[in-house]
């Protein structure tokens, strides 16, 4: 006869293979209110040059009596460094949206989506099918693939997937602030999306993988250096 103990062990092991979760300490984080704190997008300056990295937006921000709290590199960027897809910056829209279907790498595996903020400061993540530019809109970048669907996870993504990354993203979480994320070790896409899931947000965009970087001096995490196109930050 089976013992009690044996069916302990086993419920243990289901326990801790359903739940097992990425360790958060291996995950860098950032809460960001877009009502309360100065959030604004960056590709290039007051002469046209790309920023390109977060050294080069401290610099200005310095000359500008300002100081950046935060910056992540916000989205794809083609050959030329100009931001894939949609970009709107101050409420002019910079590049147009890309309804293309199919195509090489992340970006295009479908739902990609995008991630935007209002002239009201509302930020809101949708999937590039169900995008309307039917109010005025502050900022936008547009990237690939949505890591939630309405609380769902992407359904491409695989649970124990070998295809680890560094990876960042962004997703809206319950009372409206954002969750900017980045991996500091690899990670594959299932993983990174459940942990926007376990912070209660039911929209989530993956932003890029190798070339992310993060600079948040009050986490001790100073990322300087990179080349992007569009660059997302906070400043004080």
């Amino acid at each position: 006869m089976i013992n009690r103990s044996f069916f302990f062990l086993l419920f243990l092991y289901i326990s801790i293979s359903v739940f097992a979760q990425v360790d958060d300490s291996k995950l860098l984080s950032y809460a960001v209110d877009p009502l309360s704190q100065d959030l604004r997008f960056f590709w290039k300056d007051n002469q046209g040059n790309s920023y390109q990295n977060f050294a080069n937006l401290k610099d200005v921000c310095s000359q500008e009596s300002k100081t950046l709290v935060f910056a992540m590199n916000g989205g794809m960027y083609i050959a030329d460094g100009s931001p894939q897809g949609l970009y709107i910056e101050d409420g002019k829209v910079l590049t147009k949206i890309d309804e293309q279907r199919t195509g090489y790498g992340n970006f295009y595996l479908q739902p990609n989506g995008i991630f935007y903020i209002t002239q009201t400061n509302e930020a809101c993540i949708t999937t590039t099918s169900d995008f309307v530019l039917d109010k005025p809109i502050k900022y936008a970048t547009q990237s690939g693939p949505m890591l939630l669907i309405n609380g769902n996870v992407h359904p491409k993504f695989t649970k124990g997937s070998p295809n680890f990354n560094i990876r960042n993203g962004v997703g809206v979480l319950p009372d409206g602030k954002l969750l900017f994320v980045m991996s500091k070790e690899r990670i594959n896409f299932y993983d990174f999306a459940m942990f926007f899931k376990r912070k209660g947000c039911m929209n989530a965009l993956y932003l890029d993988g190798f070339v992310s970087r993060t600079y948040l001096p009050a986490q001790n995490w100073e990322q300087l250096d990179g080349n992007f196109g569009v660059i997302i930050g906070v400043v004080e």
